[in-house]
């Protein structure tokens, strides 16, 4: 996965390698994982009916599969647990390890087949599913065996099953010095009796009221993401929309004092904070994409300020809020979206274990970034290493 994202990062043509690959499966020679490859280029291609499709037939036949590592003798071996789904909604783990020397084992869990009896050796796991609608069956069949898994299992998928938005809010509303707003699930039906009606928008969704926040269920990176004013903008909304499951919050103006909104992407390795990215733009609806961060040195160098100053500034700052939401939340990595409120609470967007943390920029327009993402993956590497160390004490 993370080559084939980084190919089409930089633009890339992919479509060869989907003819070239497409071009086995049809004459039965592929193998189970140029069938994988296949779905994730699908994917990648923006065809995502087509990547699942080609996973859902792979993983009847086959459900392990085994990354490319650098060492040909790895110092560990990391077995991922994944579920049926798309790219978006596993942890991308693959590029936290690709540098590592540390051997990586994902092993697809599907409805249609239970968990093999004999494990593949490892000396660590992880759950990589999400808390989504499609990863449920999932979470549960591992939760099944989590009791008894045979070595460290890292972030156990009760813990898993409480970041999808209206349940994170409940888990963290308390925190002194956060703020989260309330996020309600709501069906097409309700919307759209709640577009006739401010009333019935309060019924709905508490004591919800104009503007606010609407996207559809299990979305990612904006997708169906819109600011809502008045019912008929929510008619308008709905009208060009398919799904039937949506969340809806409300509208917080984060706009710091230049009129300018700054989102930050924080990840937890073992309970510690680290920055990832500093996004800027003069649009309420933010994501790094979509920012301009490589056309503006100055945000540039904002970003860089806020990696650099990370420990002694953002961090140092929300300290208590921080801990207690690592505290809360309780997996051993994960990551959350957040910003900075006018009165100086850090204002919560998401927390999920499936977020991307990369190193794909290019260093020349980006050269801080390396060492900041190094240091990201060496903390998750040694993460792993401790875990397993301390495993083998209490063993012996």
């Amino acid at each position: 996965m993370a080559r084939l994202a980084k190919m089409a990062f930089d633009g890339g043509n992919l479509r060869p390698l989907w003819a070239e690959r497409i071009s086995k499966l049809l004459d039965g020679t592929a193998t189970a994982g140029e069938g994988i490859d296949l779905s994730l280029i699908a994917q990648l291609l923006g065809d995502k009916q087509a990547g699942l499709a080609i996973q859902h037939e792979v993983l009847l036949s086959h459900r392990l599969f085994r990354s490319p590592c650098m060492s040909n003798s790895p110092r560990l071996r990391v077995l991922a647990l994944a579920a049926a789904t798309d790219m978006g909604s596993n942890t991308p783990i693959e590029f936290l390890l690709q540098e590592s020397g540390i051997e990586l084992m994902i092993l697809y869990v599907i409805g249609e087949a239970d968990l093999p009896a004999l494990l593949p050796e490892h000396d660590i796991a992880i759950v990589i599913a999400s808390d989504s609608d499609d990863c449920r069956d999932a979470l549960r069949k591992i939760d099944a065996v989590a009791a008894r898994w045979p070595r460290p299992l890292l972030n156990p998928p009760k813990r898993v099953g409480n970041l999808d938005r209206d349940k994170l809010h409940r888990l963290l509303r308390d925190i002194d010095g956060l703020t989260m707003p309330a996020t309600f699930g709501a069906t097409r039906e309700q919307l759209t009796r709640a577009s006739r009606s401010a009333g019935t928008l309060a019924e709905t969704a508490g004591e919800l009221v104009f503007p606010i926040i609407v996207r559809p269920r299990g979305s990612h990176a904006g997708v169906g993401l819109a600011r809502i004013d008045a019912g008929e903008a929510l008619q308008r909304y709905l009208a060009g929309r398919e799904e039937q499951e949506f969340f809806v919050s409300p509208f917080i103006d984060y706009a710091s004092d230049d009129g300018l909104f700054r989102k930050y992407r924080v990840a937890f390795v073992d309970g510690r904070p680290y920055a990832c990215h500093m996004a800027i733009a003069d649009r309420w609806d933010i994501w790094y994409l979509n920012a301009g961060m490589s056309h503006s040195a100055s945000k540039r160098l904002e970003e860089e300020t806020f990696m650099r100053t990370f420990d002694i500034g953002f961090a140092r700052r929300h300290h208590t809020v921080l801990a207690a939401m690592a505290a809360r939340v309780g997996l051993d990595y994960f990551l959350v979206d957040c910003a900075e409120c006018k009165d100086g609470s850090l204002l919560v967007f998401e927390a999920d274990n499936t977020a991307v943390v990369h190193n794909m920029d290019p260093p020349d327009i980006f050269p801080y970034k390396p060492p900041q993402m190094k240091k990201i993956f060496d903390a998750f590497a040694a993460m792993l290493e401790r875990r397993v160390a301390l495993a083998r004490e209490d063993a012996a």
